[in-house]
């Protein structure tokens, strides 16, 4: 009996089940495609929303409108990501843990409420 060397007698084996794999793949993905997207319901109005995590933006604009939106959509969100960067430097000094912990928490609870509140 012959040995089997890796090229080119494994290398073939190996190319050939591949070759099978992709092929049962094309062809089971060709039978069951995934439904794309969800269900209109045309007899109901349209209303867009964001995804989830941009809902407190969304929310946020709201108390914004005009001329002033920019400050909700940039300018407020700009500050909370400057506070998030502020917080190791204020987690340094006496009590600083807390400080940062209460910045943190601080954020985040307004960022819930915010969520939470675009969903009414």
């Amino acid at each position: 009996m012959k040995e089997k060397k890796f090229y080119p007698d494994y290398l073939a084996e190996i190319i050939f089940v591949s070759l099978i794999a992709l092929e049962l793949l094309v062809v089971i993905a060709l039978l069951y495609p995934p439904p794309v997207g969800r269900q209109i319901d045309l007899t109901k109005s349209f209303q867009p929303l964001p995804e989830w995590y941009f809902l407190w933006i969304y929310q946020l604009i709201r108390y914004f409108p005009g001329n002033s939106i920019f400050v909700g959509a940039v300018i407020v969100p700009a500050l909370a990501l400057v506070a998030l960067l502020l917080i190791p430097f204020v987690d340094k000094g006496e009590n600083g843990r807390q400080k940062a912990s209460v910045i943190f928490f601080g954020l985040f609870l307004i960022v819930a409420a915010l969520t939470l509140l675009s969903q009414l």
